[in-house]
């Protein structure tokens, strides 16, 4: 159980900042601008459900999201190095992963085929999902290339891959239930 008394700590007033090990690494530091993009995702998350309360079997799976997104941001907070914590890092699964999966073809299902790409737009929600896409997609780049220094568990970065297409998905199936995709038309103000 985690229990935060204090806020401020003044630890990180030079500039660092600890990782679930006690390591101290810079804030800069591409692990933790790694995990910091993961937590925005979840931020901006948070501001989707603000328009999707209407749609509680979507809005219960953004929920589990915002969950699993602090799950990864413990995931990466803590790299694995071979040595003994102390205490079972948390990891993303498989299992995690699997689950997605499942609610992308859900969501996608009844969807019809696309014929132009999609801009972001359509209702609020489905405005916000993309934003939310496109940070993940950040904070998946930046996984990436953490993972040519650094191990990272390739479920981690799977999961983020699928995030992105998850957030595509649910924004055209809200559309599809109101506004409409706003498609691109190539040339359109030539």
């Amino acid at each position: 159980m985690v229990v935060l008394n204090k806020i401020y700590t003044k630890t990180g007033d030079d500039g660092t900042t600890a990782l679930g090990s006690g390591e101290r690494r810079r804030k800069s530091d591409l692990r933790v601008e790694a995990y910091g993009t993961v937590d925005e995702t979840n931020s901006v998350l948070g501001l989707v459900r603000l328009h999707t309360s209407g749609e509680a079997e979507l809005d219960a799976v953004l929920g589990r999201i915002q969950n699993d997104l602090f799950d990864l941001g413990a995931d990466l907070a803590t790299p694995d190095t071979g040595e003994d914590l102390g205490y079972e890092p948390l990891r993303i699964t498989d299992g995690q992963v699997a689950a997605l999966e499942k609610e992308i073809d859900r969501f996608n299902a009844d969807l019809k085929p696309l014929r132009s790409f999609v801009l972001p737009g359509g209702s609020a929600a489905s405005a916000h999902l993309h934003l939310a896409r496109t940070v993940s997609r950040r904070a998946e780049r930046l996984m990436v290339e953490l993972a040519t220094r650094e191990q990272i568990g390739s479920a981690a970065i799977r999961y983020m891959n699928r995030l992105s297409d998850f957030f595509f998905v649910a924004s055209r199936y809200l559309n599809a239930k109101g506004e409409g995709d706003v498609l691109w038309v190539p040339g359109q103000n030539r």
